[in-house]
C-alpha cells in the first residue's frame, strides 16, 4: 500500500496525514503544492468524487488575498483556478489507489490501513 498526499509542509492537516501514515509504516509519496501544483487530471479525479466546491478552502489566506469571496465561477473555471493557485485547495488531498479523501479524514484512513 502506498498513499499519495497533496499538501504543503506548513499545513497542519497535511502534517497530520503524514504522521498518521508514518506511524503505521505506510509508504507515502508527498507532493508539496508549493513546489509542484497538482495536475488538472488529478484534481478532476477528486472533483468527480467530491465536487469542485468541496476542494476549495474558503478560509485560506490565499482565498482572501485573491478577493474571491464574492466570486461566482462555474466549476470549470474553479478547477482551472485551483490548478493555477494550489494554495486555494482544502488540504490534504490523499489518494490510495482509487480511494480519495479531502481534508484530514482519519476515520477513512483507518479503514484503508485496517488500524
Amino acid at each position: 500500500m502506498e498513499v499519495q498526499i497533496f499538501g504543503t509542509k506548513k499545513d497542519s492537516g497535511t502534517r497530520k496525514a503524514q504522521r498518521f501514515f508514518a506511524e503505521r509504516r505506510v509508504k507515502t509519496h508527498f507532493v508539496d503544492l508549493t513546489q509542484r501544483a497538482a495536475s488538472a487530471g488529478e484534481l478532476q479525479r477528486f472533483a468527480q468524487k467530491f465536487g469542485v466546491q468541496a476542494l476549495i478552502d474558503r478560509e485560506s489566506k490565499r482565498f482572501r488575498a485573491l478577493g474571491l469571496g464574492a466570486a461566482h465561477l462555474p466549476d470549470e473555471r474553479w478547477l482551472a483556478k485551483l490548478v493555477e493557485e494550489p494554495l486555494l485547495l482544502r488540504m490534504p488531498l490523499v489518494r490510495n489507489a482509487n480511494q480519495l479523501t479531502v481534508g484530514a479524514d482519519e476515520a477513512r484512513w483507518r479503514e484503508w490501513t485496517g488500524r
